[in-house]
């Protein structure tokens, strides 16, 4: 695989769209523009910061390069003044977390075979990138994260990750693999919400 380019556009878009739906919550607990601002930015940012720390790739990237943190705000911005707009969607968070869900499990698991690791730590490490974000944004207004939930979440990342791993190994072209990666993830997360599927829980519990 080709390393940074492809992977820091993955990087910037997944951080866009996943600080557009950390603002979006931080909008409807009504929080203020500082809390739509650290929303933003956790969600966006900590993902690939958790990533980045595994793999000793420090300091992370978003620390790095200030485009990270600014495309994050910029994000918080967009929903500061646009949140009205985006809530005419349906269900605009889930939607928006699906597709960064997508990204970061595709950006994840190829930084993480441009770094030298096998396919199965790569797909781990994509689905953390993936999960990461939106596990400490939902911490931060006390719900339990959604990758804790019986809900169909951290599975779709691991279809977008698996995605490039089988793309790599076929030669395919990283563009196309990348693509096809975050549709996979991203239509995994929609169906499985749309159908109510649900991951199994302990008998009795």
């Amino acid at each position: 695989m080709e390393s940074l380019p492809l992977a820091f556009w993955l990087d910037l878009l997944g951080t866009f769209v996943f600080g557009i739906s950390g603002a979006l919550v931080a909008v409807r607990r009504g929080l203020d523009i500082f809390g739509i601002a650290v929303l933003s930015v956790a969600a966006g940012l900590a993902g690939g910061m958790i990533r980045d720390m595994l793999l000793g790739a420090t300091p992370p990237t978003a620390l790095e390069d200030p485009r990270y943190l600014l495309t994050s705000l910029a994000a918080g911005v967009c929903v500061f003044f646009g949140h009205r707009l985006l809530d005419r969607l349906n269900k605009p968070v889930m939607v928006l977390d699906a597709l960064g869900l997508g990204v970061f499990a595709v950006s994840g698991c190829h930084k993480s075979l441009v770094f030298g690791l096998d396919p199965l730590p790569a797909i781990l490490l994509g689905v953390l990138t993936a999960v990461g974000g939106g596990a400490v944004r939902d911490l931060f207004v006390a719900e339990i994260p959604r990758v804790l939930r019986e809900e169909v979440y951290a599975l779709a990342a691991m279809v977008g990750a698996a995605i490039v791993v089988a793309g790599g190994a076929l030669g395919l072209a990283d563009g196309w693999t990348a693509a096809a990666g975050v549709v996979g993830a991203f239509a995994v997360r929609v169906i499985s919400v749309w159908r109510d599927w649900r991951a199994p829980r302990a008998p009795g519990s």
